[in-house]
């Protein structure tokens, strides 16, 4: 902390306390003035008692400066406004000037008393004026010490001199005395500085401290009120509340009850009156608690949160928080978590809670009247999308949504799953042919036109319908309608399917199957068969296709037909394609060098973009030569993404792998892909072998083997069994390979090699280009 010092500057003190400090000099003028007048009495007195003239003429300074003091008190009494800095500076100068003109007058006063008398009498009462008028100067100099010690230097100084001077035990002693007096004021005034100087201090501490706090208060975001004593009146309100409760700029004061702020806050129209008297019933129980309070019928319809929180000692505290934004936010966001935001019908959690808490209902009340709940997809929505644009597809939701809405009774319910899917809730249907109508109805009515934005659009719907039994549950009706929906859709779509029990066991066995390939293909339960691809020129093996197996614990060996399927859809179809290009990749090496490893790549697994990557890292990993890998896709995978595909093909053909177009024939059959794509081989389907004696099956084999001959291809023909086919497929020399049982069924790795083994070693032996089945081979 600061303190004040005799030699303190202006420099070293705040503005506003010099400022107050030069005000104390200024402070009482009457007693000032009449302290002027008692050393101008004094020296009447004297002067009349000795008649001395010198004497006499030193009464009139003490008149003159008196005046001039008097009339600086008066002009500062007149000075408008509180004292600023600079102006305490002038005054503190104009004050010193007289003030110091007036202990020099006194000074000169004293000494020519003590000289050009010897009257005791007139000695003590000179000296007794000197010191009862500096005496009286503490009381007046005490925030400014400089000029009271100036005062006695030039007042003082003298007397104390001439007395000595004077000489004599008397006068010594007054002097001596004197000057212990004069030295103790001076101590004193420096004493009262320091009080005043704190005083001053705590002033301003307690001044900012309480104007922190008033701005805090007034700008804290809740509205607040302190009520206390035993009538429970008001001590504090910040500026939030009134401007919360609309009260009146003048209504906040002191002293008035909590009954008269509410009131008050009743007759603003910001709450009711209900809650008015609720509120007051809170603060006059003085315990912690909270209310919140949402008056319709007020006129601004705010919702506000009291809290009450008592003191110690007694009283209450009251915060008001406005909610009504909060309240807002929260109802949106539960809207938002239970309703779909597109159409406003109920979404999944909704409808699922809902029809949980009917069957419970239903349960309890033993109503053992069925409801069916209907799984409703739309057919083609996707092309919608696609071609119109998502916010017409949109649009066209909120359509369907109405639809459904106006198909439904009052008790029934339809919400919204996501996507295209929409679920009904019929209740207390007498037969399954009620849910079978209104099913009927959903896909006739939604299979009729929209118009969006001036588009014509045609739709279609199917619904999976499951009817509940006594203590089902929601999760599993809304499972067994699913499960329907998709047979519906299996049967061709636009049409309805009731569940069945065969549907949930045939699910369950399609679950235990993926489990099972997911833990196959960790515990490495998988095997790759080959079959051999016999050059029908040289009656060697030229490739063999590596296709898969899985050895079962409990199935057996499980055929592609049941894997690849449940692996595309599980997505396991990459990492089970990873695994079986890796492996015959491996096993190749193992084989002659002139015999290739054909690799089937379904088309989930062509498009990933890592494919380039996962082959070349399969080739560096086994040291297998590219040329020996032939790759073999079909022409779904040719569809898809037309121009990411013809990149990759051409990317793996100048690497050195070989395209293959698997089961041509069974698909769309373009002619255009053995033109456009980088394709080395053609394998034409088993397909085309039926009916090949006669001469059309044979000609259109025989026109593709041509064709594809032409453009450079080599040509395999698929699923040859017997010698007569065989010799039929060989006639005219475009056929390059065949494949079939006739020369071998898919055997396992180890069998394969031994296959290749006698395959190359007989044809070294006899030299000759004969083709014999693999059987008599090995």
């Amino acid at each position: 902390m600061q303190t004040a010092h005799p030699a303190d500057s202006i420099d070293r003190l705040s503005p506003t306390i010099y400022a107050g400090m030069v005000d104390s000099l200024f402070l009482n003028p009457l007693p000032m003035v009449l302290g002027a007048l008692s050393p101008a009495i004094a020296a009447a007195v004297i002067g009349a008692v000795t008649d001395d003239v010198v004497i006499w003429l030193c009464v009139l300074p003490f008149l003159a400066l008196g005046g001039v003091r008097a009339f600086q008190m008066y002009r500062y009494k007149q000075r408008p406004g509180p004292l600023t800095g600079d102006e305490a500076v002038l005054w503190e100068n104009k004050y010193r000037l007289a003030a110091i003109g007036y202990s020099l007058a006194l000074g000169a006063w004293s000494v020519v008393v003590l000289l050009r008398t010897d009257d005791a009498a007139a000695h003590m009462l000179c000296v007794t004026t000197v010191v009862a008028y500096m005496s009286a100067g503490v009381a007046r100099t005490f925030g400014r010490p400089r000029i009271f010690q100036l005062q006695m230097l030039v007042g003082c100084g003298p007397l104390v001199i001439t007395l000595i001077y004077v000489g004599g035990t008397f006068h010594i002693a007054v002097a001596l005395l004197s000057a212990v007096f004069f030295a103790a004021t001076r101590q004193l005034t420096s004493s009262l500085q320091r009080i005043y100087f704190n005083a001053w201090i705590a002033r301003e501490r307690e001044a900012a401290l309480a104007n922190q706090f008033d701005t805090a208060l007034n700008n804290m975001p809740h509205g607040l009120c302190m009520f206390g004593g035993e009538e429970v009146r008001l001590e504090v309100m910040n500026s939030r509340f009134a401007q919360m409760m609309r009260l009146p700029s003048d209504f906040m004061h002191r002293g008035a009850s909590a009954a008269d702020i509410i009131n008050a806050c009743v007759t603003a129209g910001t709450i009711s009156a209900a809650s008015g008297r609720l509120i007051v019933s809170e603060i006059d129980n003085a315990l912690a608690g909270e209310v919140i309070t949402v008056d319709s019928e007020t006129t601004d319809a705010h919702a506000y949160s009291w809290t009450f929180q008592p003191m110690k000692g007694g009283g209450t505290v009251v915060l008001v928080e406005d909610i009504t934004e909060r309240r807002s936010a929260e109802a949106r966001i539960i809207r938002l978590a239970r309703y779909d935001e597109l159409t406003g019908l109920p979404n999944r959690g909704n409808f699922r809670d809902e029809i949980e808490r009917l069957l419970t209902i239903a349960q309890v009340r033993g109503d053992m009247r069925p409801s069916a709940l209907l799984f409703v997809d739309l057919d083609q929505f996707k092309q919608v999308n696609d071609t119109l644009g998502h916010p017409s597809g949109d649009r066209l939701l909120c359509e369907v949504a109405d639809r459904l809405q106006a198909l439904l009774r009052q008790e029934d319910l339809v919400a919204r799953f996501g996507g295209d899917e929409f679920v009904v809730f019929q209740q207390h249907i007498d037969t399954h042919e009620d849910a079978a109508v209104l099913a009927r109805r959903i896909v006739d009515r939604l299979s009729e036109r929209y118009v969006i934005e001036h588009h014509v659009v045609e739709i279609g719907a199917s619904v999976g319908i499951a009817v509940t039994a006594p203590g089902i549950k929601a999760d599993v009706l809304l499972k067994n309608a699913d499960m329907a929906l998709f047979h519906a859709k299996a049967d061709g779509r636009g049409t309805y399917c009731f569940f069945r029990d065969e549907m949930a066991r045939s699910v369950e066995a399609r679950r235990i199957l993926e489990l099972d390939l997911r833990r196959a293909l960790a515990n490495d339960e998988f095997e790759l068969y080959y079959q051999p691809l016999v050059n029908l020129k040289t009656g060697r093996i030229t490739t063999c296709e590596a296709l898969l197996r899985w050895n079962h614990p409990m199935r057996g060996t499980v055929s592609p037909i049941d894997i690849i399927p449940v692996a595309e859809e599980m997505g396991l179809i990459v990492d089970l394609g990873r695994w079986i290009l890796r492996r015959a990749c491996m096993e190749c090496m193992r084989w002659p060098d002139g015999v290739s490893v054909a690799v089937n790549f379904s088309s989930q697994q062509f498009h990933q973009r890592d494919v380039i990557d996962e082959v070349h890292y399969a080739l560096q990993a086994s040291g297998l030569p590219a040329e020996r890998l032939e790759i073999e896709i079909t022409e779904s995978s040719l569809m898809r993404n037309t121009q990411w595909t013809l990149d990759a093909l051409q990317q793996l053909r100048s690497a050195g792998v070989r395209i293959a177009l698997d089961d041509f024939g069974t698909g769309y059959s373009s002619l255009s892909y053995l033109h456009n794509f980088p394709l080395q081989k053609v394998k034409i389907d088993r397909s085309f072998l039926v009916g090949i004696e006669t001469h059309r099956p044979l000609t259109l084999l025989r026109g593709v083997a041509r064709l594809s001959a032409e453009l450079g291809m080599s040509v395999v023909v698929e699923g040859v069994e017997t010698n007569e086919q065989l010799e039929l497929i060989g006639a005219d020399g475009t056929v390059t390979e065949a494949q079939g049982y006739l020369f071998s069924r898919p055997v396992p790795a180890s069998r394969i090699r031994e296959l290749l083994t006698a395959s190359h070693a007989r044809r070294q032996d006899d030299g000759k280009s004969r083709l014999l089945p693999l059987r008599s081979i090995a």
